[in-house]
Parts: C-alpha cells; structure tokens; sequence
C-alpha cells in the first residue's frame, strides 16, 4: 500500500470528477454513447469515480479490480449478445480500464483494449478529458460495429448516462 495513493485519493476525493466532469460534459457523453450505439448493436458504458475510500483505498485495490466490479454491479455483462463494455476512468490514478464481456472481448482482446485505454489516458495527461472519453467511445464504438454491426432494430438494453461515482 502506498501512502502516496492513499494521500491521492483523500484529496481528490468524489469532488473533483464533478469539477471536471460538469453537467454540460456528462450530458455529451451521453449523446456521444446514445449517437455510438446507433452504429452497432453492442451496449456502452462510462463510469467516473472521483477516488477510492474506505475498504477499497486501504486495501489497495488496483482500478482493473475496482473495474471489474463496477461491471458485475451495474450488470454490463447482461446483454443478449455478450457485447456490453465498460469504460471506466479511477480519476485519481487517472488511469482508465475497459472490461467487455465476453462475445466482444473474445474479438478485440486485451491488446485492443490496451491500446484505447493508453490513448484516452495521453489525452487526461494533457488535461482533455471531454475529447479523451469521446475518443475512447468512438474507438470502443468503432470496435463494437466491426464485429456486431447493427442488425434491425436492438434495444438500448443499458442507460447511456455516464455514472460519477
């Protein structure tokens, strides 16, 4: 455990992905996964959470691991085609993780998803968070409709409003 992160993640805390993901900002995120999935039939989800804190924080639980289980909690993985993926940013780690259930994970696999991850977080580096969420929707979007291209009218089987958590 460091206590580096853990200092980190008592500062930052939940405040600060409200400062930088305002309203305004949630509010195209949701246009740009609602306008995304028009170009596939898979299902996407954004997750912010500002920092870690209590169990979590002092047990060093890694982003993947908190990733994964903000996945199981809002049910990505209850898609009918298996193709629900989660783009989830740990602000305070500025470090992004992509889980994806299985049916698309088996086709684009961990090296795909590295690879968008990488580029969303240059983009937060440099303090461009709303173009770095938008692009990694559209990367991710743009991998869902080469291997699940839009077949006749599909459900939005989950919300498209981003979570700050």
């Amino acid at each position: 455990m460091s206590i580096k992160r853990i200092a980190r993640h008592l500062v930052q805390h939940h405040w600060r992905a409200k400062q930088v993901f305002p309203q305004a900002v949630l509010d195209r995120i949701e246009q740009a996964i609602r306008s995304s999935e028009a170009t596939h039939s898979g299902q996407v989800r954004f997750v912010v959470e500002g920092a870690l804190d209590g169990r979590p924080l002092f047990r060093d639980q890694p982003a993947r691991e908190r990733a994964l289980d903000v996945f199981s909690h809002l049910r990505i993985w209850d898609t009918a085609h298996n193709n629900g993926v989660l783009i989830y940013l740990l602000l305070a780690d500025r470090d992004v993780e992509i889980i994806a259930d299985r049916g698309i994970d088996a086709k684009v696999g961990a090296e795909g998803w590295e690879t968008i991850c990488r580029a969303m977080e240059a983009e937060f580096a440099a303090g461009r968070f709303e173009p770095g969420v938008i692009g990694g929707i559209a990367a991710v979007s743009r991998e869902l409709a080469r291997h699940f291209p839009p077949g006749g009218p599909h459900p939005n089987e989950l919300p498209d409003a981003p979570v700050v958590m």
